[in-house]
Order: C-alpha cells, then structure tokens, then sequence
C-alpha cells in the first residue's frame, strides 16, 4: 500500500472554526423537494435562445430573500444580551468554488439585500465571484483573512464568538443565512446535510429529479433547509418553508429577468 501526504490547507482553518462554533446548536431540518418545473422551462428556454447559462442559485436566492423579508423572525439572531434582533435585509453567505493556489476552495460570498436584488443582478456578481476569487474581495480583508489564519485557533475562535455577540455586526460579516448549491456538483436526486456553523439559518441545495404530476413530468429539488431551534420555533419556520416553496413554484420574477436579459443583449442568439 502506498500513501503520500500534502500540507493541510490553511484556508481549510477557517471551516475548521466554523465547526466548532456551531457544534451544539440545536438545529432543526425540513427536507423539502420544491417544483422548480417552470423554473427550470423559462431557464432552459433563455439558454436556447441567447447561450446564456443562468444562475438557478441567482434565482433561488432573490425569492430566498424576499420571503425571509416577509419571515424575519426565520432568519434573527440573538445578541450578547440574549435579546432577539431581527433584520429589515437580508444578506446571504453563499459558497462560490474559486481556485487558490491552484487547489479548487469553497469561497464564502456576502450577497447583500437579497429582498430587492434582481436575479439578474446576483448571477453577476456570482459569476465574478468565481471568476477572480479573493480579488474580488478588499486588500484590507484579504490581509485581515491571512492574519487569521497566522493565529492559533483559541484566539480565532475567541474573536468569532465575540462577533457574534454582536448581531449587526455579525449581519454584516457573514449574513444571517448560509446557502450551499451541493448539487451543482453531482446528478440525480439527493439531500445535502450541512454541520451546525455560524449561521442559524441555512440552505442546501441537492439533486434535481423528474417526478408526474396528474400525468404531466415536472422537475423537483431536493432542498434542506436547516434553523436554530433555540431561534425560532417549528410553526413559523414552516410556514417560511412553505412560502418560498410557492415562490419558487410560481418562479416568481424570474421571467421578467430574463427577459431584460434577452433586451439587453439585443435578442441575438449565442452560438
């Protein structure tokens, strides 16, 4: 038997904190298959029509965010006073795959005011995300990530905790929800389970599946939404759940962004 070893990433100290941060939160799962059916048509048909692939995570997280702005009791958090602070927006970390030293990592973005973003909007920021990794980020915060990361993991975890006794604070530097598209990266159906973290609200995105319904084939996915239960209780988390279900269903505002899309571009197809 052979082996070899490699050098532990020191990036990966970071989730290592996260981990252990969010060990004994008792978190609470609803496993829901949303119809993404006409979703999924009106995306398909614009690919067709302009060789745009669309973000489904653009779309999936502006009707994520003007739900949780109709739910803002879903997506508190709780501040060093034990007091519960809810938020007018809504800002999201997202997990973008960049390239770091020539290794593929899980980047956490801050997409922010998702309650009046267009999807439009968030596929480009995401696509740049992407597409220049850390660049996107400041020069201050890429210095204050390898300062972290130079310190032993007791301090770390000690300047984490101290940020989230702050809620605004912590608002502003993670969000108050955690989205994980997992599914991008695989076929067929499946749900993603994600380890308590930082956040006390998250979504996990899984597989796609074709279903019939009434006979006709529609497409679902597999979605895993996850919440503190020492946050919120099981009723308002899941009439949350269920109204962006309908939202998605309905794809809500996708059309029109497409369709500004497609104007934008002057209608031509892309080949």
């Amino acid at each position: 038997m052979t082996s070899r070893r490699v050098p532990f990433p020191p990036e990966r100290k970071l989730v290592l904190d996260t981990l252990h941060l969010g060990r004994d939160k008792p978190m609470m799962h609803a496993l829901v298959e949303l119809d993404v059916t006409r979703a999924r048509h009106l995306l398909d048909e614009h690919r067709a029509r302009t060789g745009e692939p669309f973000s489904q995570t653009a779309f999936l997280l502006v009707t994520l965010g003007r739900t949780l702005a109709r739910h803002p009791e879903v997506h508190a958090r709780r501040d060093w006073r034990g007091r519960l602070v809810q938020f007018d927006v809504v800002d999201a970390t997202t997990i973008v795959e960049i390239e770091v030293d020539g290794r593929r990592f899980p980047y956490a973005h801050v997409v922010r005011g998702l309650e009046r973003r267009d999807a439009g909007e968030v596929h480009d920021e995401l696509r740049a995300v992407a597409r220049r990794g850390f660049a996107t980020t400041s020069p201050g915060k890429r210095l204050a990530t390898r300062a972290m990361l130079a310190t032993p993991a007791f301090a770390r975890r000690t300047v984490y905790r101290g940020l989230l006794g702050f809620a605004d604070l912590a608002q502003r530097h993670t969000g108050s929800v955690l989205v994980s598209a997992v599914g991008m990266f695989g076929e067929g159906a499946g749900f993603g389970m994600s380890a308590p973290g930082l956040h006390d609200l998250s979504v996990i995105v899984g597989g796609r599946v074709a279903r019939a319904a009434n006979g006709a084939p529609t497409q679902s996915l597999c979605v895993t939404v996850a919440a503190n239960h020492a946050i919120v209780d099981g009723a308002p988390f899941a009439r949350f759940v269920g109204d962006w279900s309908r939202h998605v269903a309905a794809a809500e505002g996708l059309e029109e962004t497409l369709a500004r899309r497609s104007e934008a571009d002057g209608g031509a197809r892309i080949v």
